[in-house]
């Protein structure tokens, strides 16, 4: 099925010296990067003023060159443990498996949205069935307060009978019409995990779809899902009018080298970034998640951390965690707030964290250690 003749290979190995020289010319180009960003930030303060859901307590960023301004950390459409909250919500062990009937759950991610609202974030990234549906319906009668990226990844690349642009903007419509969305901010439909298992043409039939989505006034940004950061880079460098937002994992683990970096490609081609999986699923927090967990104080600490650390990278446009409750969601925003540089001791202790948390990854999330080094 794959096709990489015209695709990218894998970057050569780093050795001790070129890692340690290549590491500090990151660091420094992350200082010139974030000077650079804030030098943008006050240049564009009165349009920042008129993005959704401002907040003057929130930092906004560039999503890449759409000319939209970004809550510095926003809403993942995940909701894993949200059963802490809504106790028997879910019908399996599967976080999709939620009753998005149920009572409990709809005033849940109500009450999430809305605090989400009220500290200035204002995107959430809706990539499966039950997201969007989930999602389109707590921003019900106050569409205009957030920008909403869409996925229905059941029935897009990652199923071989959807890799077509005719089946590819059928999904689009079809989930629009269920979730009553006139339109959606970001189509960004997600691909092979490795979506250099893709083949040259299905690339080209999804770059299709995303234009005529865009002509057509149904999605007003296109982007895509993957986790193949090699591919990632082609793609961007190839069909650079399509490609305006990626989403792909940036941990609070993940370093960033110069050489050959898919960060080179984003910024030539001023491509937004949103970030999954900032807390590795939620192998980093030792808690449970549930309010009265004993280690809340300690899980909260990390969460300001890992956010801290990433947004050290501006490269990213925001991190998308998961929440399941309004205390998680004035944490993040607190994240925000806080000094960015990580001190020596919180440096130990997010590293450590990490260590232990990458420690225990479960075979299905064993792929996470490939994106140490982007």
């Amino acid at each position: 099925m794959s096709d990489h003749s015209q695709q990218p290979g894998n970057s050569d190995q780093l050795t001790r010296r070129e890692f340690m020289r290549d590491g500090a010319l990151t660091a420094a180009g992350f200082a010139v990067g974030l000077a650079a960003l804030a030098e943008r930030q006050a240049s564009a303060a009165d349009e920042i003023k008129k993005t959704r859901s401002y907040n003057p307590e929130m930092e906004y960023r560039p999503l890449g060159e759409t000319g939209l301004w970004i809550s510095a950390v926003c809403l993942g459409g995940h909701w894993k443990r949200v059963d802490k909250m809504v106790p028997g919500v879910f019908k399996s062990s599967s976080w999709l498996s939620a009753d998005l009937d149920s009572k409990g759950f709809r005033q849940n991610r109500h009450e999430v949205v809305s605090r989400c609202i009220e500290r200035g974030i204002n995107y959430i990234d809706a990539c499966t069935r039950e997201e969007v549906m989930a999602y389109a319906e707590a921003l019900r009668g106050r569409r205009d307060k957030m920008f909403l990226g869409f996925s229905w990844y059941q029935e897009e690349m990652r199923r071989p009978e959807y890799r077509t642009a005719k089946a590819l903007l059928g999904t689009l419509e079809k989930g629009m019409r269920a979730a009553k969305l006139d339109y959606v901010d970001l189509w960004r439909p997600t691909m092979h995990e490795q979506s250099g298992m893709h083949t040259k043409g299905e690339v080209e039939e999804m770059m299709k779809a995303l234009e005529t989505a865009r002509k057509q006034g149904k999605a007003r940004f296109t982007g895509l899902s993957s986790h193949d950061r090699p591919h990632i880079k082609w793609m961007i460098e190839i069909y650079p009018e399509n490609v305006q937002v990626v989403v792909t994992p940036y941990t609070a683990k993940s370093k960033v080298l110069p050489r050959d970096s898919m960060f080179d490609s984003m910024k030539s081609g001023g491509v937004g970034m949103f970030g999954i999986k900032p807390f590795s699923g939620t192998h980093l927090f030792k808690g449970d998640s549930s309010p009265d967990s004993p280690h809340a104080e300690e899980d909260d600490r990390l969460a300001r951390m890992a956010i801290r650390y990433i947004l050290n990278n501006p490269a990213v446009t925001a991190p998308i965690p998961g929440m399941i409750n309004t205390h998680q969601v004035d944490n993040m925003a607190k994240a925000v707030r806080e000094r960015r540089e990580l001190d020596l001791q919180e440096a130990k202790e997010l590293e450590a964290a990490m260590d232990q948390a990458w420690a225990q990854l479960p075979a299905g999330y064993q792929w996470l250690k490939n994106w140490e080094y982007v």
